[in-house]
């Protein structure tokens, strides 16, 4: 056999091979990834997406030290230092860095959530963030304040508390100077100042401006009072309001009247008796001629 008839013949060999082989359409997704199950069209995404899984990452970003697998990845990354955000949604003014987040956060607009839990019925837009609430349920809480202990389900909830005890609260109300460590706390707190009440309760009328403040109020009328002081028994329907209660027992006065030096634990404490010195005595005893400022 000629050589030229030798390739011939190792072209059709190769060709009969591919004819062999599993008709693959176009999109198909073949290429599995053994560890995690993803899958893609091709074998170089694969390799590519098997670098996060043995935890190299060579390329470092400058300015914070993080890490990726790929060049790609720490140039979308160091979009974020130069504060430049060139993707902004139409609806609501928003802007983005990358493409990709623009068009995951136009999802929040359609009102489309396709993710439902199965314990609560809670419906969310992404796969992740159905993921991430589900970890609610489990009970496991894995990140834990160095400072008071208090533990999270999500590191980003850990970071978020921790800003409580730096005392840094660098978002500050225009109209009463109240501050608050996060943007999302000043903008609940300005829905006061606006006077608008949407959330109103069906069984005794009172309206409220976070629907989070109307589910704390509703559990008044169930009557259920799950925390119990252990010092006395009373009973209470937040935890909120034990707490504020056993400073009873602790003794600690720390509002003092400037004028008699009289200690309360409370502020409102405090303020219904400054009422004593500046009230006017117009309610007389018949007897004995003793002034009072209550009939």
């Amino acid at each position: 056999m000629t050589s030229t008839q030798k390739d011939q013949h190792g072209a059709r060999s190769r060709r009969s091979q591919e004819a062999d082989k599993p008709h693959r359409r176009k999109g198909e997704k073949t290429y599995s990834c053994d560890l995690c199950g993803k899958s893609f069209t091709r074998a170089e995404g694969l390799k590519r997406h098997q670098l996060i899984h043995n935890g190299f990452k060579p390329h470092s970003c400058d300015l914070c030290g993080k890490s990726f697998t790929r060049a790609e990845g720490l140039k979308t990354h160091q979009f974020i230092h130069s504060g430049v955000k060139p993707y902004s949604c139409d609806l609501c003014g928003k802007s983005f860095t990358r493409a990709g987040h623009l068009k995951t956060h136009q999802l929040i607009h359609s009102g489309f959530k396709p993710y439902s839990c199965d314990l609560c019925g809670k419906s969310f837009t992404r796969a992740e963030g159905l993921k991430k609430h589900q970890v609610i349920h489990s009970g496991f809480k894995p990140y834990s304040c160095d400072l008071c202990g208090k533990s999270f389900t999500q590191a980003g909830s850990l970071k978020t508390h921790q800003l409580i005890h730096s005392g840094v609260k660098p978002y500050s109300c225009d109209l009463c100077g109240k501050s608050f460590t996060q943007a999302e706390g000043l903008k609940k707190h300005q829905l006061i100042h606006s006077g608008f009440k949407p959330y109103s309760c069906d069984l005794c009328g009172k309206s409220f401006t976070q629907a989070g403040s109307l589910k704390t109020h509703q559990i008044i009328h169930s009557g259920v009072k799950p925390y119990s002081c252990d010092l006395c028994g009373k009973s209470f329907t937040q935890a909120g309001s034990l707490k504020t209660h056993q400073i009873i027992h602790s003794g600690f006065k720390p509002y003092s009247c400037d004028l008699c030096g009289k200690s309360f634990t409370y502020r409102e404490g405090l303020k219904q008796h400054q009422l004593i010195h500046i009230v006017v005595k117009a309610h007389y005893c018949e007897l004995c001629g003793k002034a009072f400022g209550q009939s």
